[in-house]
């Protein structure tokens, strides 16, 4: 088995979490690290990368790590969001993030709720342009959650066969 990196940004606590699920999930060979103590990604077959989604977009210091990525090299993103899973604003992150890695091999992307911080919430709640948003996010004060947990575990397992198999898709 090639060896695989599960590398993230988390400022929270959610998409470490989620990185850890992911990790435990995969085969032997394997390292988890922040994306900023990522160091040298040559030697990966494999890299999951996570992310929080924040202002429907792809936090700084993860852009410059998925712009980092070698071309050719094989890939999966995973975020954390307070958004409604599946909605518009869970996907413009991960979009946003295929760009990032336009020369690499991307097999897929797994996004889940994630609680916000309550200093965030409160911001948030000031603006009436974010108060529907606040709303909603104040709803994903439990995830990520068992459930959560479970489906990152079975994104690990699906991308490592993938990947072992030589198979990837774009968005």
């Amino acid at each position: 088995m090639a060896k695989t990196l599960v590398a993230y940004y988390s400022l929270t606590g959610n998409t470490k979490l989620v990185a850890e699920s992911i990790f435990g999930a995969l085969p032997d060979d394997k390292t988890i690290k922040p994306m900023a103590e990522a160091g040298d990604l040559a030697p990966y077959a494999l890299i999951f990368a996570g992310f929080p989604v924040q202002t429907h977009s792809v936090p700084y210091p993860a852009e410059v790590f998925l712009r980092s990525v070698p071309e050719g090299k094989k890939i999966a993103l995973f975020s954390t969001h307070g958004s409604v899973t599946g909605s518009r604003l869970s996907r413009e992150a991960l979009e946003h993030a295929s760009v990032l890695i336009a020369g690499a091999k991307l097999l897929g992307t797994f996004s889940c709720r994630g609680k916000v911080s309550m200093k965030a919430l409160e911001v948030l709640m000031q603006s009436p342009e974010h108060e529907a948003w606040a709303d909603m996010a104040a709803s994903a004060a439990t995830h990520p959650d068992a459930s959560d947990l479970e489906d990152a575990r079975s994104f690990a397992r699906w991308i490592a066969t993938l990947g072992a198999q030589g198979h990837y898709r774009g968005l």
